[in-house]
């Protein structure tokens, strides 16, 4: 039952706009953050540190990459 009411939460405040999840990083930063990938000098918890980010939000972007390229 809690669980139901949950889900009716979020679907209501989808259905008003209400934005749910983490906030996304800025898109200047996701590029900067490629950049710094693509170099390839440093790995990927020196470039999370530097960017002010998580190291998940640096492999998401690394496995994005990689995807994109084959």
């Amino acid at each position: 039952m809690a669980e139901w009411t949950a889900v009716a939460d979020h679907k209501r405040a989808r259905a008003n706009g209400k934005i749910l999840g983490r906030p996304k990083i800025a898109a200047s930063t996701e590029a900067s953050i490629r950049k710094a990938l693509a170099k390839g000098d440093r790995g990927i918890l020196k470039i999370a540190a530097e960017f002010g980010v998580g190291s998940g939000t640096v492999q998401r972007i690394k496995a994005e990459m990689a995807t994109a390229a084959d």
